[in-house]
């Protein structure tokens, strides 16, 4: 089974993947595979320059280029319980849906709560200027962005399911375990 988890930063993807991965699963980030290319370019592994290489690597290669990348990592791993995060583009879940047993799982919160979240958590590589924030979550949903690009907003409508993120932790863990439960009975 492949979970796959697409929403804007600040939405609680992260707390999914710690979910799921007491639940047994393997942990992939399509931002492996940027990080990766962006190594063996040589350039800096700051958000911004990060997205510019999936974008360039989604132009070169076809939009779908980190799901088709992140698929064969996990069809060569031999385990069969695998969580990828960090969908950014439709043509990713296509590229993953080629592959058996897949899902997708739209995270969201409100804007004010993602920036919340976004200048609490203190992560290095985020902006801490609001503005900077919005600008980031506009060019992640798509705004200015070309069709190969960040298109979070068209992944979030091709997902199997979305799951609102503005309540505790508790409550997110619920709603996913009764998916994840009805998952398993399907």
């Amino acid at each position: 089974m492949i979970i796959g988890l697409t929403g804007p930063m600040g939405c609680g993807k992260g707390e999914v993947v710690k979910i799921l991965e007491k639940m047994g699963f393997e942990y992939i980030t399509l931002s492996m595979m940027v990080r990766e290319e962006a190594r063996e370019r040589g350039i800096e592994e700051e958000r911004e320059k990060l997205m510019e290489v999936g974008n360039s690597m989604r132009a070169q290669e076809g939009a779908g280029v980190l799901g088709k990348r992140a698929l064969k990592k996990i069809q060569d791993s031999g385990h069969d319980k695998w969580v990828v995060d960090g969908i950014r583009n439709p043509a990713e879940i296509g590229s993953l849906k080629e592959g058996e047993d897949v899902h997708v799982v739209g995270v969201n919160a409100n804007r004010e709560l993602l920036i919340e979240r976004i200048l609490s958590r203190g992560r290095e590589s985020d902006a801490t200027e609001r503005e900077a924030i919005v600008h980031k979550l506009d060019r992640e949903w798509g705004v200015g962005e070309p069709e190969d690009g960040q298109q979070v907003e068209k992944c979030m409508q091709k997902v199997d399911l979305v799951i609102d993120n503005e309540g505790t932790l508790e409550e997110l863990q619920q709603k996913f375990t009764d998916f994840y439960n009805k998952l398993k009975k399907d």
